[in-house]
């Protein structure tokens, strides 16, 4: 493989991964508005149901979420892994 060989193909390794992150950026902002928006319609109705009082997010409840998101961004790096059928119990 050529010099030139090698450098074309660092450059479309490059744009493939600036393409990926771009594309991540995007879905992330898009859940994160939909699921502030859903989480400010659920407090809304909320409040209108019990007389003004707003409800307080617990600490079990925030850490529940971030565990979860984590497992899901386990999950995603995960899908970049080539699959080992070698392997037991896979």
């Amino acid at each position: 493989m050529t010099e030139t060989q090698k450098e074309l193909e660092t450059q479309t390794m490059e744009a493939g991964k600036a393409r990926i992150i771009a594309i991540g950026v995007g879905l992330g902002a898009m859940v994160g508005l939909i699921s502030s928006y859903l989480y400010a319609r659920a407090a809304e109705e909320s409040e209108k149901s019990e007389a003004g009082a707003a409800r307080s997010v617990s600490a079990s409840q925030l850490l529940g979420v971030l565990l979860t998101t984590l497992g899901l961004i386990r999950q995603i790096a995960d899908l970049g892994k080539p699959k080992d059928s070698g392997k037991p119990g896979k």
